[in-house]
């Protein structure tokens, strides 16, 4: 049944497009530009009220263009169509204390934004949502004029050559996350069982191998939609390593690092003598999707029971705080409750759900420890805020957090925080920090609120600016 709807969804997507590119390539022919308009830039992101990382990136970046350049004209293509234009700068200010001006912003809603939805395609999902989005990008440039200079910044790769070859657009984006990476096809191909590889799949050499040559054939479409960009912004060495290997093009390829909040949260007090807090609270800030990896949290803790005393365990909380975007992600909460009672772990957890930046600050004073477990986390703004808040941080060990972020030395000694891969390994770095003596965690905390100083917004405004700037004067 699965299979029979994504075939269908993406046979209807199939004859769409063709007739669609026609009906925007006149479109494109017979309009001329209005030398009295003002300079546009436009912003493809179509989940901007999601409240994650990749919307501060997008808040963050319009802030600094607002400031830079007040004489533009700035569009932001959303398919939030039942948010208003007001409540979004509202949820700009108060999730990520984000303040900008309404008077040049246009919020141009996009009614096809279900064509990107991964529920659309069951089977065949990577092709299926991108396609999707070429569907996207083109209501975009029909819903308003197309913009001089369009930047994606959201991962949509696919949108890229509708903006720049029909919109006749100078073309940018922002990568948080390549689509497709040789880290996912290096899975599949060693029949590891994950979010995005099934257990039936893993298990089959025949499946795996028609997997992997739909991976390849995949890969080879984004690179060749990723390469009609004119300048490429990753957010980490991760991200830049494998976007060099796929689009080669590293002369085009900058990396800048995500904003992170490092001066406010910086402001946090913590008291050198930890142990007076109200118990031992661990903080995990992540959006709630598959691969935040949630219920490997809550199985660290359930080890984490195993090893301490009752007396520690009875002052344990680990603190679920994230966003929830729609009826998937509030599936997956109710399924992290559920998981917690069966662990009968659910007194030591609580959940903070779409909290406001003021309450997210509240949390992370009152925390301990900070807790990361996404595989290959591109770079991971979650984690650098709370380790300015003064958390120690145990994340997962790959992607952003390893390469850019959480450096820890190959002992008992330490620099600004934990490595770990699996729920016993996580519940040994919680056990060792709890074990440490106040004057230690406090070093740790010391050396890991200096790290994170390179990674501030002012930073991310700089080289935003550096390396967009190029395409806003070649127009």
């Amino acid at each position: 049944m699965a299979l029979n709807l994504a075939h269908a969804n993406l046979l209807l997507i199939s004859l769409i497009l063709p007739c669609y590119f026609l009906y925007v390539f006149i479109i494109a022919c017979v309009s001329k530009r209005d030398p009295s308009r003002k300079f546009t830039v436009g912003l493809f992101h179509p989940y901007c009220n999601a409240g994650g990382g990749g919307e501060r990136v997008l808040w963050v970046a319009l802030k600094s263009l607002q400031q830079k350049y007040p004489e533009f004209q700035y569009v932001v293509y959303t398919g939030d169509v039942s948010v208003t234009a007001e409540q979004m700068i509202t949820n700009a200010k108060s999730r990520f204390n984000i303040e900008l001006d309404p008077e040049n912003i246009q919020f141009v809603y996009l009614k096809k934004r279900n064509w990107v939805e991964a529920e659309k395609y069951p089977s065949f999902t990577l092709i299926g949502q991108s396609l999707g989005s070429m569907l996207l990008g083109l209501e975009a440039i029909t819903r308003v004029h197309p913009p001089d200079v369009a930047i994606d910044t959201m991962g949509y790769a696919f949108t890229l050559p509708i903006f720049k070859y029909l919109g006749g657009s100078n073309v940018g984006c922002y990568v948080h996350y390549p689509t497709i990476s040789t880290d996912m096809l290096n899975k599949v191909s060693s029949g590891m069982e994950s979010y995005n590889n099934q257990n039936f799949v893993a298990k089959s050499s025949l499946l795996s191998s028609m997997k992997l040559v739909y991976y390849k054939i995949f890969a080879k479409l984004y690179s060749w939609m990723g390469r009609t960009s004119d300048t490429v912004m990753v957010n980490s060495s991760w991200t830049e390593n494998h976007i060099n290997q796929l689009w080669q093009i590293p002369a085009k390829t900058f990396k800048v690092y995500p904003p992170c909040d490092t001066e406010e949260f910086k402001k946090i007090i913590q008291p050198e003598d930890d142990s007076k807090k109200n118990g031992f609270r661990i903080v995990s800030v992540a959006q709630f999707r598959p691969e935040k990896d949630h219920p490997m949290q809550l199985r660290a803790l359930n080890q984490l029971r195993k090893i301490v005393t009752a007396e520690v365990w009875n002052q344990i909380k680990l603190v679920l705080i994230g966003s929830v975007r729609n009826e998937d992600d509030e599936r997956r909460v109710n399924d992290l409750r559920k998981l917690s009672k069966e662990l009968h772990i659910d007194d030591n957890v609580e959940f903070h759900l779409n909290v406001s930046f003021d309450e997210l600050k509240k949390q992370l004073a009152e925390g301990l420890i900070g807790i990361h477990t996404m595989w290959n986390e591109h770079f991971g703004i979650g984690i650098v805020e709370s380790m300015a808040a003064g958390l120690i941080m145990v994340a997962h060990k790959s992607g952003g957090p390893l390469m850019d972020i959480v450096a820890q030395k190959n002992s008992n000694l330490f620099c600004n925080g934990f490595h770990a891969e699996d729920e016993d390994e996580y519940a040994e770095a919680i056990n060792k920090i709890l074990k440490f003596t106040p004057k230690q965690r406090q070093e740790i905390r010391l050396k890991a609120r200096k790290s994170v100083d390179r990674f501030s917004e002012t930073q991310f405004s700089n080289g935003f600016l550096r390396v967009i700037e190029p395409l806003l004067k070649s127009t």
